[in-house]
């Protein structure tokens, strides 16, 4: 059987970087994208392709698909985990930082999806992992004087 190989999106840290880890370990060809490349390096100690990839950039995801394509000649599975959480009031909040945290979390797995899944409808299948928070899934009310329980300001 080929190996499959696998995108993951937001590799510097956390659950990408350790899926990236992870997948590598048994046995997929990994490539992973982040646009801090530097805390990657780490990943190529498990052959890992590393790859400079900003979701909110139309080239850089292009890019990063087609290095897939071009490479291994495929991209079996597609692991969009890039994001990231911004808190706080709405009152406090600028607009601007709820629109870039959209780009982000939303538009850029979308555009993702849309980037990969033509190669996967070619080779009849293909797999989408898209990985959120559980902040998601909760409310908090923060306001003057509330402050978020991750918060650098709170002692």
């Amino acid at each position: 059987m080929p190996q499959r190989v696998v995108l993951v999106t937001g590799a510097s840290t956390g659950i990408g970087h350790q899926a990236a880890i992870q997948l590598a370990k048994a046995g997929f060809i990994v490539y992973a994208g982040a646009r801090r490349v530097d805390k990657m390096e780490p990943l190529k100690a498990y052959g890992v392709h590393v790859l400079e990839l900003d979701v909110t950039q139309e080239d850089s995801m292009v890019s990063a698909v087609q290095r897939g394509i071009d490479d291994q000649g495929k991209v079996d599975v597609l692991v969009s985990n890039a994001g990231y959480g911004s808190y706080g009031s709405l009152e406090e909040t600028p607009l601007d930082e709820g629109r870039r945290q959209f780009e982000v979390n939303v538009f850029g797995l979308a555009r993702m999806t849309q980037l990969v899944l033509p190669h996967m409808r070619r080779a009849g299948e293909g797999r989408i992992i898209n990985v959120s928070s559980m902040a998601g899934r909760s409310t908090r009310q923060w306001g003057p004087g509330i402050t978020p329980p991750n918060s650098p300001s709170r002692a």
